[in-house]
């Protein structure tokens, strides 16, 4: 399926803005942001926002959660060398980490050292930092052209409930799970799969799990739930498998004890050859399914379809050769709601107008010039608008058969509901309530006692 269709198509109306990422390339969503520092920052007069340079600083800061391969030196380096020959403007990139990013935004914050630029996604720009009054409101950059470029609701989801816009969106993408296919169709499971359109019911998935452990004898597909990383697979299988949901459309409350997912994880508890694993997350449940042990994963995204468990031996196969097919999550229609990525730019207020101006001109040589193309693609997602100064972004990914092919997903993706507040604590809730499930804990009660803590921490 080309962009140009999957842009007709949009993202669902619903989503307001999740997958190391399995986000960034890396093996799952992105940890929980941290709790911000304390106090607030008011925003300072906005400097101009389109790219004259005149009056801007001749040196930034950027730093960059490994998104693709703008958590690389030498990708970023390709991108801002060319940068500074156009403007004149030189950038310094600090590549951070998940585990320990955002203690040490926060702690630049507090030390009144923020960077210039920060790269991530709503959770943290918008949801967080953006909130606590630390970023520059970027809606001036935004012109009636641009807005009718952008998906609508990636735009919303960078955007604060007072119209602030404290993302600027570069890319996105869908996060989904996969299956070893050869193991399907050793077990006579691929009678299940339909891997034209990458998706299943709820039915074909319970079968194909049967047939699976019939033939191995053993677990084959794991609830992985040690931690919060790759929560964005659990969430999404659950809620998937009988319509159930996270939270409420406004973001204002978790609303996953909903009885259709008390449901979900009476069934999952119930299968043979599904497991609830608290020894593993996201990432350990890559490995295992990249080594075969598993036969299907729920942590995935177009970064480890491109390059199954950052192994570098090849894409689309385990380490056997074995071909990997990426799928939606079942659910009883056979249409999922996938659980989105967005990523762009952000800027921090430092209360210095030239290197605001600076800043901004750098994000709009990224994600709003014929240079664009370069940025997308080196974080290997999926553009967000249609164009970008005049050049058409629908088919970028043409000459790529597997990012082309994944395409197919995006129609897909459902609410972006991370910006909910108490983020953090809902996600520590959650894996805790699973292990409590995996452990045989009555489901219901387990259910509404974890939903209520993470409820108490968005109030």
């Amino acid at each position: 399926m080309k962009m140009k269709k999957v842009l007709a198509f949009g993202l669902s109306a619903a989503m307001v803005f999740s997958l190391a990422a399995c986000s960034g390339g890396g093996n799952g969503e992105p940890q929980a942001a941290a709790s911000q520092p304390a106090g607030t920052q008011s925003s300072q007069a906005q400097a101009p926002a389109q790219g004259d340079t005149a009056g801007a600083a001749q040196e930034i800061t950027l730093w960059t959660y490994p998104i693709g391969n703008w958590g690389k030196e030498d990708a970023v380096k390709a991108l801002t060398d060319a940068f500074k020959a156009d403007t004149g403007i030189s950038v310094q990139v600090e590549y951070l980490a998940y585990a320990d990013g955002d203690d040490k935004v926060n702690s630049a914050i507090t030390a009144n050292n923020a960077p210039d630029l920060i790269m991530e996604g709503p959770e943290r720009l918008v949801a967080n930092w953006g909130a606590s009054g630390y970023m520059v409101d970027l809606s001036d950059m935004l012109t009636d052209q641009d807005r009718a470029e952008i998906q609508e609701s990636v735009l919303t989801a960078c955007t604060a409930p007072d119209g602030a816009v404290y993302e600027y969106p570069l890319v996105m993408t869908a996060h989904c799970m996969a299956v070893n296919v050869d193991a399907f169709k050793a077990a006579g499971a691929d009678q299940y799969l339909d891997l034209e359109t990458h998706t299943w019911t709820t039915e074909d998935f319970i079968n194909a799990v049967e047939a699976l452990y019939a033939h191995y004898g053993e677990t084959v597909g794991a609830v992985y739930c040690a931690g919060q990383g790759g929560d964005q697979g659990t969430r999404a299988l659950v809620n998937n498998l009988y319509g159930g949901t996270f939270t409420n459309a406004e973001h204002t409350q978790y609303t996953w004890d909903d009885p259709l997912n008390i449901k979900a994880l009476e069934q999952l508890k119930s299968m043979e050859g599904i497991a609830f694993d608290a020894s593993l997350a996201g990432g350990d449940e890559i490995t295992k399914f990249y080594q075969g042990v598993l036969k299907m994963a729920f942590c995935w995204n177009i970064a480890q379809q491109l390059d199954p468990n950052t192994a570098g031996t090849g894409a689309e196969k385990t380490i056997t050769g074995e071909q990997i097919a990426f799928m939606g999550f079942p659910s009883e229609s056979g249409e999922p709601a996938l659980q989105g990525g967005i990523w762009g730019f952000g800027i921090f207020d430092n209360g210095d107008p030239a290197r605001i101006e600076a800043a901004k001109t750098f994000i709009n040589y990224m994600a709003n010039s014929e240079h664009t193309v370069d940025a997308v693609k080196t974080a290997n997602y999926f553009p967000v608008r249609s164009a970008a100064g005049g050049v058409d972004l629908s088919t970028i990914w043409a000459d790529n058969e597997i990012m082309d092919e994944y395409q197919v997903l995006m129609p897909y993706l459902g609410d972006y509901y991370q910006v909910t507040s108490g983020w953090a604590q809902a996600r520590t809730s959650w894996w805790n309530m699973l292990q409590k499930v995996g452990e045989g804990a009555d489901i219901a009660s387990t259910v509404a006692s974890y939903a209520a803590e993470a409820n108490a921490a968005a109030k």
